[in-house]
Formats: structure tokens, sequence, C-alpha cells
């Protein structure tokens, strides 16, 4: 399975990403220009990432600009085939602009930038998952017939919650509806969330949690055994 990552000016989690994907789980990866449009090296079973960070500034909303990439217009082609798309983060806020996903997001509820672990609960994970978060534009809204209709069709991957696994407004740390961290589209192939998995899928950084999300959305094993994070620590 290949993986293709998009640069856009302002990402910075795009390195973050390629280490997680190519270091931590083992799978080949390929750096994509936002002002490029040549993607027939991926097939529908491989998948294109796009990362986290400031795409264009965050001028007007948070991944507005992007949307009109020629990168991205070759991207909403390939989803539309059935091709794989993830989008973490700034990436989230992008395939929402794209309208790969259904929603938007908004400025977080108390219209403070938030940086700092927090726990989610869902597809692949039998215990609350530690994940990084740092965005000020992460509270995910729909309309409410949208969201019973995300809910009925098992489109809501993650969700905010405590340490032991508790939904509550205190765990929600931006405000989304429904403490909802993460979607699907209803074809099952564009993958969105503002957590960061790839910043914790490394035993050099003390959390490996992230690779059990890759594992339950693209089916991707570690290549650096979890285990061996105490070993690494010592190195």
């Amino acid at each position: 399975m290949k993986f293709g990552i998009v640069v856009f000016p302002g990402s910075n989690c795009d390195r973050d990403m390629q280490a997680a994907l190519q270091d931590d789980l083992g799978q080949e990866t390929i750096m994509l220009w936002h002002k490029d449009k040549d993607i027939s090296m991926f097939s529908t079973e491989d998948c294109i990432a796009l990362p986290g960070g400031f795409s264009y500034g965050d001028y007007l909303r948070c991944g507005a600009i992007a949307r009109f990439s020629p990168m991205m217009q070759s991207i909403v082609s390939f989803a539309r085939k059935g091709g794989r798309v993830l989008g973490i983060c700034n990436g989230f806020q992008i395939l929402c602009e794209s309208h790969l996903l259904p929603g938007a997001l908004l400025r977080n509820e108390k219209q403070q930038f938030v940086c700092k672990n927090s726990y989610i609960i869902g597809a692949g994970a039998e215990r609350p998952l530690k994940m990084p978060i740092a965005h000020g534009e992460g509270r995910y809204y729909a309309e409410e017939n949208l969201l019973d209709e995300l809910e009925a069709k098992g489109q809501v991957l993650y969700r905010y919650c405590d340490q032991d696994g508790n939904i509550t407004p205190e765990a929600n740390p931006n405000g989304s509806a429904r403490n909802i961290a993460g979607i699907v589209n209803k074809e099952g192939n564009v993958f969105g969330m503002m957590p960061h998995p790839e910043r914790a899928s490394s035993p050099l950084l003390g959390n490996t949690d992230g690779q059990i999300i890759f594992n339950a959305l693209f089916g991707v094993k570690p290549a650096i055994a979890v285990g061996s994070a105490a070993e690494m620590a010592n190195f």
C-alpha cells in the first residue's frame, strides 16, 4: 500500500506524517506538491493523506483556499472513484471545504487555540486512545438531521472522551457536536479527524496509540514493535 502526502504552503505536519507511515508503520510514502496534479501512480487501494498545518496561511476559512489547489482537484476525482483519502486536522478542514466530507469545522467553543493531549474512543479502539490535538478551528458542526444520519449510518469514527472512556462535555476540548473527533463519508473511503495519530505512532515519543488508528483504518501494522518503547527510551 502506498501513501501520498500532500504538501501545501503552510503545512507543518507533512514530515510527521511521513515519519509515522514510513518509519513506524513501514509503508511506502510519496510526497505530493500542491501545484502538481498527477497522482496516476496511486490505485484506489492506496491512500492520499492531507496533513495538519495552516495551508495557505489559513486565510479566509481554514482549508478554503487549499480546496482549489491543482492537487486537490485530482484528489477529489480520486476519491469519487473510490480512492482512499485521509485528512488530519487541517486536512480534515480541507476535506469538509471540498465537500468530500459533510459538515464544517468552526472556531473552538472558547475561541482559543488548544494544544494538548486528549482522549478519543471509536473505531479499532478497545480502550481510550491518547491523542495530541493542536487546532483553533476544530469544532465539528453539522445540523441535527445530518448528525442523526451520521450516527445512524455509522459514520462517526471517533469521539472525545475522558481517560476512562466516558463521553462527557468536560472531555470535549473544542465544543464539537456530540463530541465528534472524526468521521468517514458514506462510501467508507474518505476519513477525517482533528486529533493527530501521526504524532503518537513512535515508541521514541512514548505513545503509540496512533498506530491503532492507522491499523483500524487501513490495516497497516507497526514496523517497530510497540513493546520496544522502554528499550528505545534508553537509547
